[in-house]
């Protein structure tokens, strides 16, 4: 099925729900599933929050007529008005403060962050009131806010335009981080995501924004932060989220035709992290390899690395390993691939690992 077909399929239900209904209303595509990319997910899902609750609402540079500088909010602003999809001005301070503001009246705010370097500016708003809102009202207060970002290399774009700054946010008491790695579960992460009454750092890994993939409209399959085992193998685990999911899988397919098993999990959600699944993996495998785009020094490889060596000691066969982005600055799109993780440099950790 197209992008088109599918869209035309999911705008025939739940109209109802745009005309300002005091309640909820329970909004299901009535397609089975389709083939999406991740941009025309996450729509859909935003979409489908939209029709749900009247309270929810788009905030975020260029998003209404423009859809977005990558078209995810394509369309909505034609579709449910400008009070329910407001383009902000060139303020992210000012778009995160006026979600919380927002948030406290009862509403449920999704704001667009453009692009990952600009969050910065929120940054303050995030760490110093956001997170801290519910633990200062002792959690009677809700704060479902969905702050979007889009993250990540592979692009080839410029400084502001390529970081990876999720450590920040899962290092934050308070915040709910997520990222996913395909359209299936763009769609349902969204929508679970802003039904959280916690706030939520989505971030959506830019360059799987166009790889298509299918999406169940029927079951999400994973809840929102639970990890999940997506190749199984026997020999090395190896873990990533986002964008680097898909670049484990292409190293696991070389390391097959190499005789080499890899079991690959898909993080899904960074803070909380479920470790259920990691811990399972690596005592069946006795071996780990934790990739990200990122640099390494205190980062998410760092910590799922120190918990599994915690975690699972008596099990490892070696050290668990990592593969990360360079400790520096993100360097112009020339060069971004020597800076980010290849299946080739994923590999090279996998023989280092087996070699003990």
């Amino acid at each position: 099925m197209s992008d088109t077909t599918a869209t035309t399929t999911l705008t025939s239900t739940g109209a109802a729900a745009t005309t300002g209904s005091a309640e909820a209303v329970s909004v299901a595509p009535a397609a089975v599933s389709a083939t999406l990319t991740m941009t025309k997910a996450l729509n859909q899902g935003l979409r489908q929050s939209l029709l749900a609750d009247p309270k929810v609402l788009l905030m975020g540079e260029d998003i209404g007529p423009l859809g977005g500088v990558f078209r995810v909010t394509e369309g909505l602003h034609a579709e449910f008005g400008e009070k329910r999809v407001l383009d902000t001005p060139l303020a992210e301070s000012g778009i995160v403060g006026t979600a919380i503001g927002l948030a406290m009246r009862g509403f449920r705010p999704v704001c667009e962050i453009q692009f990952d370097g600009f969050v910065f500016p929120a940054f303050d708003q995030i760490t110093s009131q956001l997170a801290r809102m519910r633990n200062r009202h002792e959690g009677e207060l809700a704060m479902p806010i969905v702050i979007r970002i889009p993250y990540g290399g592979h692009i080839g774009s410029i400084e502001h335009h390529q970081e990876s700054p999720e450590a920040y946010f899962a290092h934050t008491p308070g915040l709910r981080v997520v990222s996913p790695s395909n359209p299936h579960d763009a769609y349902w992460m969204m929508q679970e995501a802003i039904a959280s009454n916690d706030p939520v750092i989505f971030f959506e890994p830019k360059s799987r924004y166009w790889p298509k993939g299918e999406v169940n409209f029927v079951e999400s399959g994973t809840p929102l932060h639970s990890s999940r085992v997506v190749r199984t193998g026997t020999d090395v685990t190896v873990i990533g989220h986002g964008a680097m999911v898909s670049v484990l899988l292409q190293a696991a397919d070389i390391a097959a035709e190499e005789g080499i098993s890899l079991e690959v999990i898909d993080l899904r959600s960074l803070s909380p992290i479920d470790y259920g699944p990691i811990l399972a993996s690596v005592e069946k495998t006795g071996r780990a390899v934790v990739a990200q785009e990122a640099a390494g020094f205190v980062s998410l490889g760092s910590e799922i690395t120190a918990t599994i060596a915690e975690r699972a000691y008596y099990r490892l066969e070696a050290p668990v390993l990592r593969v990360s982005g360079f400790d520096t600055p993100f360097p112009p799109a020339s060069v971004e691939t020597h800076f980010l993780p290849s299946p080739d440099r994923i590999l090279e950790a996998v023989d280092r690992a087996l070699a003990y």
